[in-house]
């Protein structure tokens, strides 16, 4: 608690969209608003959209003006993906910052950006890293969704100098300063209202065998593998559908993915869309997931050998764990070894066609290992609800404190970076020794343009 123990003040900010449709980073700021909640006096601000109604606390969007405000009334603040690159005052107050790296974004940039054009690739690419690099510098406690992941970010950690003397002392493991917060699933059962796929879906009867893809359509993910796999299929299998559950994202500043405009044409070209592949192109509101979830028999996450997938969390199958369905998925990620080891369904190498074939049939199709796979879900989904993954932050906000190495001037100020490397790039383009072609100049100019915007 805080001095006279008085709850804290907790603010939990999100740059996603806030309302009945919500993607993966506004349902995790939702639902760890909801349980520091218990231990807090919490408020949830979108930067970008809210029209999420009546809530045990209060919710809103804010732009910049009323943003300062929030803050500078606020304890502790929750942040996420771009916010400290974008609100860089936020770092510059004393409250205590919790940054939330679930979510690699440095690696996902890579796949998201290949369009654009090299130099617009890397600017990308620094800009992304430089995010991650303001909270991490700044961050008195992080929280990530992975073992591996946490591998990961403590070798950033180590490259920013926040595994130093201070740090190390406090708590040798390092736990206190960045711990494992995975995505949740809800601890109430989902309750089915009505079907929404069977036998309402034009195409789909009530007596169709439903696979559901349960997250939105993005670049790093393989459709094609899985649209490929259902066309092998369906031949010998008529009843079988693939459903895509939503592919035009709640949040207006994510853009459309190449990956989902070729998924439909595959799909049109195959011959098979609105016959066994099925695309509900509105995003799902999240109260009525459950009745998507509980129309299919089988859940799936399909992928490409990606640097990504080796430190990504599928937050969708968390989905595919609340409504105890049997999962397969593409070898490499975090949730493969899990799926394998507890036998909650099929594991294939990446763009395996057949193989991928062969699994579904076998997980949908026979009855007894259909069973077998939903029973050891069951038994494995107590352990990933909201109220047992989110401990470790609950915990931390019950008795907030600054990182030991804070105000030590260990990490200089990210100005000072800026400054540094202004300085450095005039010397370059007026030393006399500087003999550059007209590429060269353009590219530094290019690089100077990129510091004035820091």
């Amino acid at each position: 608690m805080t001095a006279g123990n008085r709850r804290p003040q907790v603010l939990v900010l999100t740059p996603d969209t806030l309302g009945e449709k919500m993607a993966g980073p506004a349902i995790r700021a939702f639902e760890i608003a909801k349980a520091l909640h218990r231990v807090a006096e919490v408020r949830l601000v979108s930067t970008v959209g809210n029209s999420l109604q009546a809530q045990a606390f209060p919710v809103e969007h804010a732009g910049e003006h009323l943003l300062r405000q929030i803050v500078s009334t606020s304890d502790v603040i929750v942040v996420q993906g771009h916010l400290l690159s974008q609100f860089p005052w936020i770092a510059e107050g004393d409250a205590i910052l919790v940054a939330d790296i679930y979510d690699p974004m440095q690696l996902e940039i890579l796949e998201h950006g290949k369009e654009f054009p090299p130099l617009e690739r890397i600017e990308h690419s620094r800009n992304t890293v430089d995010a991650l690099s303001a909270q991490i510098e700044r961050a008195d406690f992080m929280i990530c969704a992975s073992e591996k992941q946490r591998d990961l970010w403590l070798g950033h950690l180590g490259a920013l100098c926040r595994i130093n003397p201070y740090t190390y002392d406090n708590d040798q493991s390092l736990r206190s300063l960045i711990d494992v917060v995975p995505f949740g699933i809800q601890d109430q059962d989902p309750i089915q209202r009505r079907h929404a796929i069977k036998g309402t879906v034009p195409g789909i009867s009530s007596e169709d065998k439903v696979i559901i893809w349960g997250g939105g359509v993005y670049n790093w993910f393989d459709p094609l593998t899985l649209i490929r796999a259902v066309a092998l299929l369906a031949p010998r299998r008529p009843d079988l559908r693939l459903f895509f559950l939503g592919v035009q994202h709640p949040n207006p500043h994510v853009p459309a993915m190449r990956m989902a405009a070729d998924a439909m044409a595959l799909a049109d070209e195959l011959g098979i869309r609105d016959r066994h592949v099925f695309f509900n192109q509105e995003w799902v509101k999240y109260e009525e997931r459950a009745d998507y979830l509980l129309d299919a028999d089988l859940g799936v996450s399909t992928h490409f050998d990606h640097v990504e997938t080796a430190f990504s969390f599928r937050t969708r199958i968390l989905d595919y764990l609340w409504a105890e369905l049997p999962i397969i998925s593409t070898a490499g990620d975090t949730f493969a070894q899990v799926i394998a080891e507890s036998e909650l369904g099929e594991i294939v190498e990446p763009e395996d066609e057949a193989a991928l074939a062969d699994a579904i049939e076998r997980a949908v199709y026979d009855g007894g290992l259909n069973g077998r796979y939903r029973e050891n879900v069951r038994r494995y989904r107590t352990k990933m609800t909201w109220s047992r993954v989110l401990a470790p932050l609950v915990s931390f906000c019950e008795n907030p404190q600054h990182a030991p190495d804070f105000g030590k001037g260990i990490i200089p100020p990210r100005e000072t970076h800026r400054a540094e490397l202004q300085q450095r790039l005039d010397e370059i383009e007026h030393s006399t020794a500087w003999k550059a072609t007209a590429n060269i100049r353009s590219v530094l100019g290019a690089l100077k343009s990129i510091v004035r915007r820091r």
